[in-house]
């Protein structure tokens, strides 16, 4: 089968959305389909990966993207030899989808990675300010209506979409993750290369530096365990725009000697950095399905996060972790509670483990494959 992943950005841009379109085209190469990738960017940019067609565009300042609404005609002419279109940015790749693949009877399929209900302003900020909510509804029920198929990663997003307006059928398929390789890991890294000694209890958190994650709210809570708890550091795995103010922030909190900011870590070092650590946090509330917060639960990590769509449909609160309300006291409280019981942070870290292998990558594709071919025949 010929596959076309529809993104408007991807390499050397990262994101989850990144990580889980290349994590998924290697798989499905590994059972001999053809996947391509289409997107826009610097087309003399030397990719790691066969079969990404790359569309120029204009630069948006320092987002990662590239701004075009059509593909060049090499793009146009590969798009219509695949068998199914599946699309993972809305606005600008949909768009294309609709007007390329429609005419070509090419099925497409659209998942809905992005809460763009929260900040549309952010994905697309070419467009002016009046860009928000209102567009969001305008656009995406329309949209919906037109796909072959519509996936949601988590059941909170579905209910998010179904609230904005989208009344088609949409199907609730977790995104893919490779877990073995977080199962697996070991610690080959030292904790006090980072500053750690050997009986701290090590927070971690991965995942892009940027306004939408709550980082502020995170340190905070951070601060106010550590003035009860001494023994804690903290692993800040990422890099994006708010790192000079989260560092800013970590000095005027007084936590410097708890927190170590490692910048960006390659995705094969990734587990070694999780084989070091204790206990996930993250404060996000935009997230459709957290890839990050699987891996840590794979690597054997209970995980604290705030209830939200993609959080809370993946932590089971007092099982394989704890899901607050975003209110720094109480999560404070929680983490507090969980820091000062290593018992407690070994049972769930077990739990955890086990129900992260419902996200296999390989058990996940088995499904969207199935779509794909029910899609291809019903032609």
């Amino acid at each position: 089968m010929r596959i076309g992943m529809m993104a408007d950005l991807y390499k050397p841009h990262v994101s989850g959305v990144t990580n889980y379109i290349a994590l998924n085209k290697h798989y499905l190469e590994s059972e001999g389909h053809e996947v391509y990738v289409f997107t826009f960017g610097n087309e003399d940019y030397q990719d790691d990966e066969p079969n990404v067609i790359r569309s120029p565009g204009l630069p948006i300042s320092d987002t990662g993207m590239y701004f075009n609404l059509r593909y060049t005609r090499e793009a146009r002419r590969m798009l219509r030899t695949m068998d199914v279109a599946h699309v993972h940015h809305p606005f600008i790749s949909g768009s294309i989808a609709l007007r390329y693949c429609k005419a070509n009877r090419t099925p497409i399929v659209f998942t809905n990675h992005t809460r763009y209900d929260l900040y549309a302003k952010a994905y697309l900020p070419i467009l002016l300010d009046s860009f928000g909510i209102a567009a969001v509804k305008a656009y995406m029920p329309t949209f919906c209506r037109s796909c072959d198929l519509v996936i949601s990663p988590s059941q909170g997003m579905r209910l998010i979409l179904e609230d904005i307006g989208v009344n088609v059928p949409i199907d609730v398929i977790p995104n893919g993750v490779d877990i073995t390789p977080f199962i697996e890991s070991t610690a080959i890294l030292d904790r006090k290369d980072f500053g750690f000694k050997s009986e701290d209890v090590i927070l971690v958190y991965t995942g892009r530096l940027s306004p939408e994650k709550n980082l502020s709210f995170l340190l905070h809570a951070i601060r106010d365990v550590a003035r009860v708890y001494e023994n804690i550091g903290v692993l800040i795995i990422g890099d994006g725009r708010e790192f000079e103010r989260m560092n800013n922030m970590v000095k005027y909190l007084e936590i410097e000697n708890h927190v170590y900011f490692t910048g960006i870590v390659s995705y094969d070092e990734l587990p070694s950095y999780l084989a070091i650590s204790d206990i996930f946090v993250t404060a996000s509330v935009s997230e459709t399905f957290c890839l990050s917060v699987v891996e840590a639960m794979a690597a054997g990590l209970p995980a604290i996060g705030i209830r939200s769509p993609g959080i809370g449909d993946i932590i089971i609160d007092g099982e394989t972790g704890f899901l607050v309300n975003e209110d720094i006291i109480e999560f404070a409280d929680k983490l507090k509670s969980l820091v000062l019981d290593k018992n407690q942070i070994n049972d769930m870290g077990v739990k955890a483990q086990k129900v992260a292998k419902l996200y296999d990558i390989r058990r996940i594709n088995r499904t969207m494959l199935e779509h794909y071919h029910r899609l291809v025949q019903q032609l």
